[in-house]
């Protein structure tokens, strides 16, 4: 009888252990079920933070991407103008080629004192105050009394008259020649002068030194026009300046400074 009833315990006993056990397993599946919603919407959160991430990431790259690209514009249109309008002077040097003709190419050639070049075929050519295209036009009538239908190509190699530059907000932004001597106003005016956006109250000055460094001046150009500045406040300009004229936020100082390719061409200023 006491061993009936033992096992009646025992029975008992086991039957609640596995009841317990039923309990807690589904117990723990309703606790899954509800934090699954919340885990999936973190995982989506994560995607979507993710995805963010990667397009600002491609939103700068693009940005950045623009202005190089309107940096490169800038400055190549600057060299194309400059070498399109420049006029030869003593001491450039430039390569003269005529298609299928080697004895008569010049790969460099410099121009004289004289303000001439010589040419195998044609001898002495004054070549002094012309552009290039003048001087395209001036070989090919040259060379047609000689060749038939020459073709002829010259390329500007080294200008070395004295250039400064001129950027921001001013007419013609470029490169002007120094043929005279030249104060601020003169460098300014020679690129148009002052657009309708362009601030004539802190006009920035580059100068470069023989040593590497730079010397930045800022030029109150209002008080120069209105005759309230003194004589040495219009500088007088030097070759390999850069003139900056600010204006909208795009044109100033710092953002031209960063310009990819502004480097370079403060480099072929000073040459």
């Amino acid at each position: 009888m006491n061993r009936n009833k033992l096992m009646n315990y025992a029975g008992c006993f086991a039957l609640t252990v596995a009841l317990a056990s039923l309990e807690c397993a589904l117990i723990g599946k309703s606790a899954f079920a509800q934090s699954s919603p919340s885990a999936g919407r973190k995982q989506a959160d994560g995607k979507e933070s993710g995805a963010k991430g990667i397009d600002e990431k491609d939103s700068d790259a693009s940005a950045h991407s623009r202005q190089d690209s309107s940096a490169d514009r800038l400055f190549s249109g600057i060299y194309s103008e400059f070498h399109e309008t420049y006029r030869l002077g003593p001491a450039d040097e430039v390569a003269i080629r005529v298609m299928g003709q080697p004895d008569y190419t010049l790969e460099r050639v410099k121009v004289s004192p004289a303000g001439a070049v010589y040419h195998p075929l044609l001898g002495d050519v004054e070549v002094a105050g012309m552009t290039v295209p003048q001087l395209v036009e001036r070989l090919t009538k040259d060379l047609s009394e000689y060749l038939i239908n020459p073709r002829v190509s010259v390329a500007l190699i080294d200008a070395n008259s004295a250039k400064i530059g001129v950027l921001g907000d001013v007419m013609h932004p470029g490169v002007v020649v120094m043929n005279r001597p030249m104060n601020l106003l003169e460098a300014i005016s020679a690129s148009g002068g002052f657009n309708d956006s362009g601030s004539k109250s802190g006009v920035t000055v580059l100068r470069q030194s023989s040593d590497g460094r730079s010397q930045t001046m800022t030029v109150n150009v209002k008080r120069i026009l209105e005759g309230k500045a003194k004589a040495e406040e219009n500088i007088t300009m030097r070759a390999g300046d850069t003139v900056i004229v600010h204006g909208n936020t795009k044109k100033k100082l710092a953002y031209i400074m960063s310009l990819t390719g502004f480097g370079n061409f403060l480099y072929f200023l000073s040459r």
